[in-house]
């Protein structure tokens, strides 16, 4: 398949496109990545490592082994720049039923469960501005869906442009904070230098399960693939887009955990609901807390408006393989954008928000995903072997090591996040596991329906 093949559509319909340039989609990368997780998570990452250098060694390994994922989807983005990204890759690499998998899962479970997770945190945050129930959370979760949703219909120039403004604004704020903090704060917070954690091999579990923290907020920089049939100059962009957005990323959140242990002593960290907060009322005073919850709010928007913007490309694909509803696959002539797979997405979105808290969702996300980032990594090695001759605008750097590496490495956190966390990641298999009969069912109806058009 080169890479100048046209995403794919039903015959005759209006086409996607490629309207979104080198920031555009290197924002895609960042702006998802960077959502409320940086704010919350180093808490319980403290806690479960004990030390600021067991905890930066968590950042650290983490950010590297996105990093080298990022690097391994790149291949993959500039030799098969089309809408759908990783469902596709893994499609030619193992065949429908995998990538049918995927697709399932990150409907069910990863895409929209992580849209809907981002909501409900941006609707909490929301509380230290406006006084809502619990009724009026989940509804403002709702509303923010709907109106993101709104945006990426009308154009996927649109929606890179809200993205844009979003990620912009996001790095400023988080540039800001780092850089205040080392200027403003002098001196150390004094306090413990370590929280008790268990020894020898629990606190290897431990750290794994610090990792799934972690991991969460690193989470999301495969979007961009998704949208790969979208992006002007994809054999480079995808690959600059997946490298550059990542490697920000990863210095960002080393310099936001270095200002939280900079200004804040181990054990309030450690205890913190709020470590993001807490750190910029040292740094700024009391009105620092309502400045980190304004930045917070503008993450959240950031990271669900790209998800929105990418998500919906997965189930166009599915639908133009007839793996999916088949309108689905349709284009809207006049926004030129997978309208109809935009609304199913934003409908179960706006669903599992009724359902479900934002606490509650996020670990056995993380836990699917991997499965399929891990297969997908491993794709570079099969292709690289089955498709010598295909053109391959970008080669990952350390190949095979670096696409080795991240599968082990994710091998590794999925046994982990079984053993440590059995009842999320049960879920998480359930929901993949439930896949194969519907993929069956699917197969079936779709020759069913197609032999009866034909008759």
């Amino acid at each position: 398949m080169s890479s100048n093949s046209p995403a794919p559509a039903t015959v005759k319909s209006p086409q996607l496109l490629r309207a979104l340039g080198p920031w555009p989609a290197t924002s895609i990368v960042i702006g998802i990545m960077i959502g409320s997780a940086v704010f919350i998570v180093p808490a319980e990452i403290t806690r479960e490592v004990g030390s600021q250098g067991w905890a930066l060694a968590v950042w650290i390994t983490t950010g590297i082994l996105s990093l080298f994922g990022a690097l391994s989807f790149a291949e993959l983005a500039a030799m098969m720049p089309l809408a759908g990204g990783q469902y596709v890759y893994l499609r030619e690499a193992y065949g429908s039923l995998v990538s049918f998998l995927c697709g399932w899962t990150f409907f069910l479970a990863v895409q929209s469960g992580s849209i809907s997770a981002v909501a409900a945190g941006f609707a909490q945050y929301l509380g230290d501005f406006l006084s809502l129930s619990v009724a009026q959370e989940k509804w403002a979760a709702a509303a923010v869906i709907v109106v993101l949703t709104a945006i990426n219909y009308r154009g996927v120039k649109e929606g890179g442009a809200v993205q844009s403004v979003l990620t912009g604004l996001k790095v400023g704020a988080m540039a800001s904070l780092i850089a205040l903090g080392f200027l403003l704060v002098h001196g150390s917070p004094g306090g413990l230098r370590s929280v008790p954690v268990p020894a020898g091999g629990r606190f290897a579990a431990s750290f794994g399960v610090a990792m799934v923290a972690a991991l969460w907020a690193y989470d999301g920089w495969n979007n961009v693939t998704f949208a790969a049939g979208e992006v002007a100059s994809p054999e480079r962009n995808l690959p600059l887009a997946l490298i550059l957005g990542t490697g920000v990323v990863v210095a960002i959140y080393a310099g936001l955990n270095l200002v939280y242990y900079h200004v804040l002593p181990l054990e309030a960290i450690a205890s913190s609901q709020r470590v993001a907060a807490d750190a910029a009322a040292v740094i700024l005073g009391r009105s620092g807390s309502h400045a980190v919850a304004l930045a917070i709010l503008i993450a959240m928007v950031g990271s669900a408006n790209g998800m929105v913007l990418a998500g919906a490309r997965i189930y166009y694909a599915m639908a133009a393989d007839g793996l999916f509803f088949r309108w689905c696959a349709s284009v809207h002539p006049r926004f030129r954008t997978p309208h109809l797979a935009l609304v199913v997405q934003a409908g179960w979105a706006i669903v599992l928000v009724l359902l479900g808290r934002y606490e509650q969702l996020f670990t056995y996300v993380i836990f699917a995903a991997w499965i399929f980032y891990s297969l997908t990594a491993f794709a570079v090695i099969i292709l690289r072997r089955r498709r010598p001759e295909a053109v391959r605008p970008y080669r990952v750097w350390g190949y095979p090591w670096v696409p080795v590496v991240f599968v082990l490495a994710g091998a590794m956190f999925v046994l982990n996040t079984l053993r440590e966390k059995p009842v999320e990641a049960g879920w998480g298999s359930l929901i993949v596991a439930v896949g194969a009969p519907v993929y069956w069912l699917w197969k079936r109806f779709s020759r069913t329906t197609s032999g009866a058009a034909t008759k």
